[in-house]
């Protein structure tokens, strides 16, 4: 940890979609501003959730979406191999979390002038609040990728160099306190100074949309820990939808790619500009859309050149032209970095309905599943008749929602892991070629960087030994059956 966090990233900005003053160096630490800064993060959050690089973000496989067609390590589960966790560390607590906290320390040292001066604390808290609410959003992805996590000591590495992992139940429970007080503090009456408003890729400064956005993440957090504690689950959870989350797709929060490298969507630099032919159609999921007559099919995967949608065996390699290909939207350069959006609210919509008020579980279930056929090009005529063949079952909810939470999240796979680790559905068998440690499973979990235990050895002992194994089959503490 001591050495991955400790790596200032501060400048990399020519990798921004930025609009700052020419005659400022934003590579500068003395002249550094909060919009390149805050830029940066998310832009490097948004690349770690959206590439599917084998080195950082193999979910897509895990959730046996695609399939890997000559190196077929990662479908197997061996992401030591890679180094996978380290750079995930990497991604999260250097690339977001530090950048994050530099651009709180400028805004707190920033001297507004004479005609700043009147708007400048709504301004002040609106910005803190921002950067807050990205903070809540990358820890809660970090806890629940690895469990216990350095949390109050990672801000502080002066004082902390080895810091010390915080149990993850606990670091859940400060997040929502977080995003309380983000929310209160965010003020759309706040007018002129927007120091990053330029910088702010997702909403551009918006804050009636960052308020929507943190509902939305509140919610999400909720439902997070509805079977590990229940009654904070449903006061979070029912709290945040009454506030008002996203209700539709303007809502979403995500990054805008550009056409140009190096600001294209990682998919298309991974599958198309790399010129490699890595990815194929996993088997698992091209076969259940099938059987359900899915509209979404063909938008997910393109049609092999004799017809009809072939995907191969999780963790079997095979020849790229013999079977479906990832559709246009992943060889698009311009296709947005979902962050958070409509169609993963729509579906915790239903979730916290199915828990706490089944009278409206069946209705809000249609509407989950609508939202992400109309996000995929379908129509709402399609999604009626899909929802014919696909009614909400009452008794079994959690794998009526599980298994359409599953194909809905086809381009969110971190997000797909978590209900299918929540809800325990569909039914995921591990290829009989996966590596010893996974143990016969679908990991759920990712073990701890290599660099942790060879630099934080302390501290990673008693994170593991706390969580009960650093292993890929350790339930995280949310995840109760």
């Amino acid at each position: 940890m001591k050495k991955i966090i400790a790596i200032l990233t501060i400048g990399l900005s020519l990798t921004a979609c930025v609009n700052e003053d020419i005659n400022t160096d934003p590579n500068s630490a003395y002249t550094v501003v909060p919009g390149s800064l805050i830029n940066y993060a998310q832009k490097e959050l948004s690349d770690y959730l959206n590439t599917p690089s084998v080195n950082e973000n193999n979910f897509r496989l895990t959730m046996q979406y695609w399939q890997e067609t000559t190196y077929v390590n990662e479908s197997n589960y061996d992401f030591t191999n890679r180094n996978v966790s380290n750079q995930i560390y990497t991604d999260n607590y250097v690339n977001v979390l530090n950048n994050l906290g530099k651009a709180k320390d400028a805004i707190n040292a920033y001297a507004p002038t004479a005609t700043e001066v009147a708007g400048w604390p709504k301004n002040k808290k609106n910005q803190l609040a921002i950067i807050d609410i990205i903070q809540v959003y990358t820890y809660q992805r970090l806890v629940d990728t690895f469990g216990n996590v350095p949390y109050t000591q990672a801000a502080n590495l002066t004082a902390f160099p080895l810091p010390a992992y915080d149990d993850g139940a606990t670091i859940y429970v400060d997040l929502i306190a977080r995003i309380n007080a983000d929310i209160a503090n965010l003020d759309a009456s706040a007018t002129g100074f927007q120091s990053f408003s330029d910088g702010d890729q997702y909403y551009h400064g918006d804050i009636a949309k960052w308020t929507v956005f943190a509902n939305s993440l509140k919610l999400k957090l909720g439902i997070g820990i509805a079977d590990s504690n229940p009654t904070l689950a449903q006061t979070t959870a029912l709290s945040a939808i009454a506030a008002g989350v996203m209700t539709n797709p303007a809502d979403n929060g995500q990054f805008q790619y550009l056409a140009a490298s190096p600001n294209y969507n990682p998919l298309y630099e991974n599958l198309a500009a790399s010129g490699r032919e890595d990815y194929i159609a996993g088997k698992t999921l091209i076969e259940f859309m099938k059987t359900s007559a899915d509209p979404r099919l063909d938008d997910y995967y393109d049609e092999v050149p004799a017809g009809g949608y072939i995907g191969q065996t999780i963790g079997e390699g095979g020849e790229f032209a013999e079977f479906s290909h990832i559709g246009e939207f992943a060889y698009t350069p311009t296709t947005p970095g979902v962050i958070l959006n409509y169609t993963e609210v729509a579906f915790y919509i239903a979730e916290a309905n199915a828990r706490w008020n089944p009278a409206a579980a069946a209705t809000a279930y249609n509407t989950a599943v609508t939202a992400s056929i109309v996000e995929w090009g379908g129509t709402p005529a399609e999604a009626v008749t899909y929802l014919a063949t696909h009614p909400y079952d009452a008794v079994n909810w959690k794998k009526s929602i599980g298994e359409q939470a599953w194909v809905a999240m086809f381009n969110q796979a971190l997000t797909s892991w978590n209900f299918w680790r929540r809800l325990d559905f569909p039914v995921l068998t591990a290829p009989a070629t996966a590596i010893i440690n996974a143990g016969g499973k679908v990991p759920v979990r990712m073990a701890y960087p290599v660099l942790e235990q060879q630099v934080n050895s302390s501290n990673w002992k008693a994170a593991s030994t706390a969580i009960g194994g650093d292993l890929l089959t350790t339930k995280l503490f949310w995840d109760k059956f």
